[in-house]
């Protein structure tokens, strides 16, 4: 598994979606929960630090064929010690919100960056840039 590009181990760099040791967690407890070989598509939001702390969040789509076109929608957060005595704990939380249409999760994916007053909505990518093959 790979943790993708602009990993920094120190948690002063610059901070990219998808990479770094927050997300690298994150990615090991998604796999116990979804297959990375039915991962559709991995939305990552701008992580956050704040207190000595990093938060991320990623809303990842999972291929229901059991429901036609369907997407199974999870939501997957991260919570990482950057400083201080208890730095590398963390925690991680992996849940399935939501089994809708693809275009749903599309449109409802662009609308956040609106809804959060973020300057940019969540950064898509494939499963690729945590799991190899």
């Amino acid at each position: 598994m790979g943790t993708g590009a602009g990993a920094d181990p120190s948690g002063t760099g610059p901070l990219t979606p998808g990479g770094g040791p927050g997300w690298a967690k994150l990615a090991a407890a998604l796999a116990t929960e979804v297959p990375p070989a039915e991962i559709e598509t991995i939305f990552l939001f701008r992580p956050i630090r704040r207190d000595g702390r990093e938060w991320g969040t990623a809303v990842v789509t999972r291929r229901a064929p059991e429901s036609g076109a369907r997407l199974r929608v999870y939501t997957a957060r991260y919570m990482l010690v950057i400083r201080g005595k208890e730095r590398g704990d963390g925690r991680v939380a992996v849940e399935e919100v939501a089994l809708t249409p693809a275009e749903v999760v599309e449109r409802v994916m662009r609308e956040t960056a609106d809804r959060t007053g973020d300057a940019a909505p969540p950064v898509a990518v494939g499963p690729a840039v945590w799991y190899e093959g």
